[in-house]
């Protein structure tokens, strides 16, 4: 059976969501899947890694971890792939896991795959799906080479419990190179948000230059809110600077599977598609209507954003009371 390790990034003090996707995958192609975790709360995720299937948990919790950005994490991990010779390493398509798997790869000399939406293994051999041309094709690549690093999109696996088991627990010896700390992380600021965040709401409501100014973004952040949904956005938008980059949905931003997606004064170019046509239902808004978002949209309204927002806000005013 190959081996499989997963980078086990932690997010506050629990496992990135892309982590136990990635695990949830990983143990349909394999039995004892091992998870790389280096955090100083790396022992508060034992439990929930396990659940989703995790057989070993190689974890370390130095400070120097958190501290002094990505290189005493990929010192000891590339250390940890030189000792055990994994099959594959798989990371999550994140900040941290690309900054992290750059820096493994250099180390260890392996091959790369990036943007991957699913992986197989043939013995040995692992293949990694990926889009390509907006996402109109999909191909499969070879990842070749000893320990090969895949990096994965968030979203495109799904995240399910199950092989439940406690993991055994291996302590990672410190290797922490003293040249590799002159750099220190001094403050962390997170971006006040409300409501769910972006890759993990129900509903999704997004805006396009159909909206024609950012300050009309306070319809979908209404819109949002009465729906418990969050607001996202094309890259056209975040490009002329309506919005920050975190809402982006689409190739070059962040994929969203939610229960309803709602389109508004969004083309539907294949740039933006490729991250929400995943949605189990879509609604689109655009008085265009030969929009190429209608040919997905299961529930489709030719009309002008701007009239048809403010009606559907104020029913659903109506009706919440």
């Amino acid at each position: 059976m190959p081996r499989i390790w997963i980078y086990g990034e932690v997010s506050d003090g629990r496992p990135a969501q892309v982590v136990l996707e990635l695990l949830t995958r990983a143990r349909q192609l394999t039995d004892g899947v091992e998870v790389v975790v280096l955090d100083p709360d790396g022992a508060a995720v034992v439990d929930e890694l396990g659940a989703h299937g995790a057989a070993r948990i190689h974890l370390g919790t130095e400070t120097a971890y958190r501290d002094h950005l990505s290189q005493p994490v990929a010192d000891a991990l590339s250390a940890l792939a030189l000792e055990h010779h994994p099959d594959l390493i798989l990371f999550g398509a994140t900040y941290n896991g690309r900054d992290v798997c750059a820096r493994v790869s250099a180390r260890l000399g392996a091959t790369v795959v990036a943007n991957g939406l699913d992986v197989e293994m043939a013995g040995d051999q692992a293949s990694v799906r990926s889009s390509i041309f907006g996402a109109t094709q999909d191909v499969a690549t070879e990842a070749g080479g000893p320990t090969p690093c895949v990096l994965v999109r968030p979203r495109s696996l799904v995240a399910e419990p199950g092989g439940a088991r406690t993991p055994e627990v291996v302590p990672v010896p410190a290797a922490v190179r003293p040249e590799h700390c002159r750099v220190r992380r001094l403050e962390s600021v997170a971006a006040p948000a409300a409501g769910p965040k972006l890759e993990e709401a129900a509903i999704v409501v997004s805006g396009g230059r159909g909206l024609q100014d950012a300050s009309n973004f306070a319809l979908l952040e209404r819109l949002a809110e009465l729906v418990h949904g969050a607001v996202g956005a094309s890259r056209a938008v975040v490009d002329a600077g309506w919005v920050p980059y975190a809402r982006q949905v689409g190739q070059t931003g962040k994929t969203v599977k939610p229960k309803v997606y709602i389109a508004c004064g969004i083309s539907g170019a294949m740039q933006h598609t490729v991250g929400m046509k995943g949605a189990k239902s879509i609604v689109a808004i655009n008085k265009d209507p030969d929009a190429p978002i209608f040919k997905l949209a299961d529930l489709g309204i030719v009309g002008d954003t701007l009239k048809v927002l403010p009606a559907v806000i104020a029913e659903l005013e109506k009706r919440t009371g």
